[in-house]
């Protein structure tokens, strides 16, 4: 299970140490091996093997007792690695009892173990992410509350529009994580479902007591024990990729805000400082969005890794060909890069720096013209809509051409002064007020993202 992003040279760059360790070579063969383990007990208790079996094989799933390297290698003949491993479990336990070792693995097959040990680390992963979620929507909450009143533009298209607060922009980044922390952690309860079918899903080689022993499983596994063998239909593991997937892009969305807040001539916020990020190797001066670009990366890439799970949905038969073996390396590829984007977004949100003053000095950079609407529909109460809309239509075109206030011009315009005194048209232009229901957003994101972490 060994991938590039858990590696040393590129791993700490996109995947967190936590992640890294939990989907280790060895913590995935832990896992399998875990597998093996709870099997004889489920099978013991149920009277397929000899209790006296269960001690000896037990001891021997010990991901320590083997050779990482040489399973791996095996598994390129063989087609999995639970084949090599089973084989080796056997001469392992083998070494203590004989006997014993004749019911490695009874009635099971390599999928049963593969699958079950991708919804253990599955599992576990997930209590890495949420974690990291809930400190990134902790983050974001408290900037909302800060910055509720944090005067900035609002941007559409590239462009500014009308005056938001970041009070705003933090409440819904808080209110969007909450959500996908959700959807993941119901997702991936789902998922944690025990793949237990035998060679082709009808547990023949256990008689009548392949139910029994699922259900035994099951509960030495702490997973849920389905209908029926899921081995042809992965719909849960992709569903919990999906939503993974999802959470990853909302990162995304806020790392893109945060680095074009960044740029030089906005410069409205800052990543978090600290030694030796965001330098380049030759411009000392140089702060660049590195988190925001860690996270961006993860972004780009999640797509393709659920493209390729969703693909693997059309299995043929009762065992796929391609698409499940695929999945060995995109979900845990996504699971890695998941966990690098979260930490990386709670980083940013417990530790962003705003500049209220340069958000304030940016309003002003169009001469008044991000106030427009607020002056059309000032104006409309007196002139109607549609005039009002081609007066300020007008108007606005001159100041931009004329390099003037807005303002400035308005006044000029004998049907302006008659609907909106010099006071009123000073108030019409002060961005704080024309913020509509902003507060009343802002207080029902962050009631929304609190409540989530209760749950």
């Amino acid at each position: 299970m060994s991938i590039i992003t858990s590696g040393e040279l590129l791993g700490p760059l996109f995947a967190s140490a936590k992640m890294r360790a939990t989907l280790s070579d060895t913590a995935m063969l832990q896992h399998m091996l875990d597998m093996e383990a709870a099997l004889a007990r489920a099978e013991a208790v149920n009277g397929v093997i000899p209790k006296s079996a269960v001690a000896p094989i037990s001891a021997a799933c010990q991901a320590k007792r083997f050779d990482i390297a040489s399973l791996g290698a095996s598994a390129a003949r063989a087609g999995n690695v639970a084949i090599p491993l089973v084989k080796a479990l056997t001469a392992e336990v083998e070494k203590r009892d004989k006997e014993a070792a004749r019911f490695v693995h009874w009635g099971a097959t390599s999928q049963d173990i593969i699958d079950t040990a991708t919804v253990l680390a599955l599992r576990d992963a997930c209590n890495i992410l949420e974690r990291d979620l809930a400190q990134a929507i902790k983050g974001f909450v408290s900037l909302a509350k800060k910055h509720r009143n944090t005067v900035m533009a609002g941007r559409t298209w590239l462009q500014q529009a009308l005056p938001v607060t970041f009070g705003l922009k933090a409440a819904g980044y808080a209110a969007a994580l909450a959500r996908a922390r959700t959807r993941m952690m119901t997702s991936v309860e789902e998922a944690s479902t025990l793949q237990f079918g035998g060679a082709a899903g009808t547990l023949a080689a256990l008689q009548n007591n392949g139910a029994a022993v699922a259900r035994a499983l099951g509960k030495e596994l702490d997973l849920a024990v389905p209908s029926e063998p899921w081995h042809g239909h992965s719909d849960r593991l992709v569903s919990a990729a999906s939503a993974i997937a999802i959470a990853i892009g909302e990162c995304g969305k806020i790392a893109r805000d945060v680095s074009l807040l960044m740029q030089t001539e906005i410069a409205e916020v800052a990543e978090p400082a600290a030694e030796g990020r965001g330098g380049s190797s030759t411009m000392p001066q140089k702060r660049n969005p590195a988190l925001s670009a860690q996270i961006l990366a993860a972004a780009n890439l999640a797509p393709g890794l659920v493209s390729a799970l969703l693909a693997g949905l059309v299995h043929e038969h009762e065992r796929g060909t391609g698409g499940w073996q695929a999945s060995w390396l995109s979900l845990p590829q996504l699971l890695l890069i998941a966990s690098g984007a979260f930490e990386r977004t709670a980083e940013i949100a417990n530790g962003l720096e705003v500049d209220k003053a340069r958000m304030r000095e940016n309003l002003e950079i169009s001469n008044g013209l991000i106030m427009a609407e607020a002056v059309q529909f000032a104006l409309a109460e007196k002139l109607g809509r549609l005039q009002a809309h081609d007066l300020v239509a007008k108007a606005s075109k001159r100041a931009a051409g004329e390099r003037k206030h807005l303002k400035e011009v308005l006044r000029g315009i004998p049907e302006v002064s008659r609907a909106l005194s010099g006071k009123k048209l000073d108030e019409v232009f002060e961005p704080t007020n024309y913020l509509g229901d902003t507060g009343k957003f802002i207080d029902a994101a962050i009631q929304s993202a609190e409540r989530s972490l209760k749950k």
